[in-house]
């Protein structure tokens, strides 16, 4: 293909992808409230009696729910845009790519989903049910809603990424970048490197930070489990052979 058909093929699937976001984004928006409120849950379960969440904005009401089935759509078509991604790219690739890529492009998409779901069924309950028990004796909790989605996808965001961390240890070993018994020598420092990488990415309490840090090591255990199971046949039988 020459240069003017890869671009007319790049501008055929993007618009396909604008297209579906669309079609997600005009009946979800009817129900951006419900959205919003659904996500708030963890929280309203929680708060105390008399006490409820504010918009501190005047266009709050109506942008950050807007905001949020924004994202959702996001969410719910990242399948078909990483099946465009990869429908332009795969032409490309090598037989022995495609192979790599395709169990590594649509594990990190299924990851993504575990992690925002461990976040929101039980990190989100267990932040705010600690937040809540510690409030000060005459101190009343009225959260923004828009300081509070941004704190939820800050979560999510970083639950997401965290959970990435078998597929990144996997290749690390299947490319010959490293290996197994490597990474088995370097576990304790990769525990404290988790708890930093839990203060710089969750918000600034020990509770999310530990729930973030411990997941971090037991991803990093998997990923141990994966690449042993995924390395090359070669790498494994020569690292069966050292004393």
């Amino acid at each position: 293909m020459s240069l003017l058909n890869h671009l007319l093929e790049l501008r055929r699937r993007l618009l396909h992808c604008l297209l579906v976001l669309l079609v997600l984004f005009l009946p979800l928006s009817y129900f951006a409230n419900d959205i919003y409120h659904l996500l708030a849950r963890p929280l309203l379960a929680v708060l105390p009696l008399g006490t409820s969440m504010i918009a501190t904005a005047v266009s709050a009401p109506f942008l950050v729910p807007l905001k949020l089935t924004l994202l959702v759509v996001l969410l719910l078509a990242l399948p078909y845009l990483l099946w465009q991604v990869w429908g332009f790219l795969a032409p490309a690739l090598y037989r022995h790519e495609r192979r790599l890529l395709i169990p590594l492009l649509f594990g990190s998409n299924l990851l993504v989903y575990i992690g925002f779901a461990f976040a929101y069924w039980v990190v989100l309950p267990l932040i705010f049910r600690f937040m809540v028990g510690t409030l000060p004796a005459g101190v009343s909790m009225a959260t923004d809603i828009s300081s509070y989605l941004d704190f939820v996808l800050t979560m999510f965001f970083s639950f997401g990424a965290a959970f990435q961390l078998p597929l990144v240890v996997a290749i690390l070993c299947r490319t010959g970048m490293t290996s197994v018994s490597t990474l088995k020598e370097k576990r304790p420092h990769f525990i404290v490197l988790a708890f930093i990488i839990g203060m710089l990415l969750s918000p600034p309490d020990v509770l999310s930070q530990t729930l973030l840090a411990v997941p971090l090591c037991l991803l990093f255990e998997a990923g141990l489990l994966l690449a042993r199971w995924w390395q090359p046949a070669t790498t494994l039988v020569s690292a069966e052979l050292q004393p």
